[in-house]
């Protein structure tokens, strides 16, 4: 997941300087229950099928996969996939599907009000398309960035986006990766350190479960944790969810949902190469003539989900 990490590291500098009901699709979910449970995806998953077949196909593709609750990575200049946030909420709705937060960012520049316009304009858009989160997935704070000044300046950097979010009934938080527990300040870990430092009325945080792992913390002791700053999630696993063997899932969503969180988002960062009948199966299913992995892996981890009795 390296092309992930260094497309944000590169994006957060380069930026700085510059329920409705779904459609009765349930033939989709490879054998899971039928009834539509509120299960979420982070549309970056399918990044590269956006680049080739376009935003509007790969959204109907993921309302036949039986997604209801949708996550950006596409904002740019007050357009969502250069589209118009309007038309954007239009066409997923129309879908029967909701979009309710996005990732983007731009990392503290030398003009502070620069940096504030830019979120200001970002808001509108966001509100207009009616998403509830703004994330920012990234920040410069691992390596020699892991300092105690850096962790204070970033955090009131992220709290001062939550206030201007704040005001169009949006929620600022953080995503984060596996840095923000393997670096540690005083044998802090920079995470405690970033929720310590923002503040709690203004900046939740999107906890990705694979990456808090993988950083050597249990996602469910930092649930358990912080309760009420954490309130968004992210499900991860090696490739599609389930695939690895290795997150206990169960215990995530069983502490989650204690905890009162209701949205959290499947994302999907590398992908398994599907056998030739699980390819067939899935194309037949999504009236697809091919698929591509990724398309493979996101209606799988759709599957998995769909038929544990522990996810609502």
């Amino acid at each position: 997941m390296k092309n992930r990490r260094e497309f944000l590291k590169t994006a957060a500098f380069a930026v700085a300087g510059g329920l409705v009901l779904p459609n009765l699709l349930s033939s989709c979910s490879g054998g899971a229950s039928s009834v539509k449970k509120h299960i979420g995806l982070q549309l970056y998953s399918l990044r590269d099928d956006i680049n080739d077949i376009g935003i509007k196909k790969v959204l109907e593709t993921v309302a036949k996969m039986g997604y209801v609750n949708l996550e950006t990575a596409g904002y740019s200049k007050g357009k969502i996939y250069d589209t118009d946030p309007a038309e954007f909420k239009k066409m997923v709705d129309d879908l029967g599907m909701r979009v309710t937060s996005a990732h983007l960012g731009r990392g503290i520049s030398d003009n502070p009000d620069e940096d504030m316009q830019w979120w200001n304009v970002a808001v509108e858009a966001h509100q207009t398309a009616g998403m509830k989160y703004m994330i920012m997935p990234f920040s410069p704070l691992s390596g020699e960035g892991a300092t105690i000044d850096n962790v204070k300046r970033y955090g009131e950097y992220f709290s001062k986006i939550g206030l201007i979010t704040a005001a169009a009934n949006i929620k600022f938080g953080y995503h984060n990766h596996a840095f923000e527990f393997e670096n540690k300040i005083d044998d802090v870990p920079v995470y405690d350190l970033l929720v310590e430092n923002t503040s709690p009325d203004h900046v939740l945080f999107q906890n990705d479960v694979y990456w808090t792992q993988k950083g050597g913390y249990d996602p469910v002791k930092y649930l358990k944790k912080y309760p009420k700053r954490i309130q968004v999630l992210h499900i991860k696993d090696e490739t599609a969810i389930g695939a690895s063997g290795t997150i206990d899932f169960k215990t995530i969503f069983e502490t989650a949902y204690a905890n009162g969180i209701k949205d959290w988002y499947v994302e999907v960062e590398r992908y398994d190469k599907p056998s030739a009948d699980e390819a067939k199966k899935i194309a037949g299913k999504l009236k697809l003539e091919k698929i591509t992995d990724s398309i493979a892996d996101v209606q799988k981890s759709y599957n998995f989900l769909a038929a544990a009795e522990y996810v609502q």
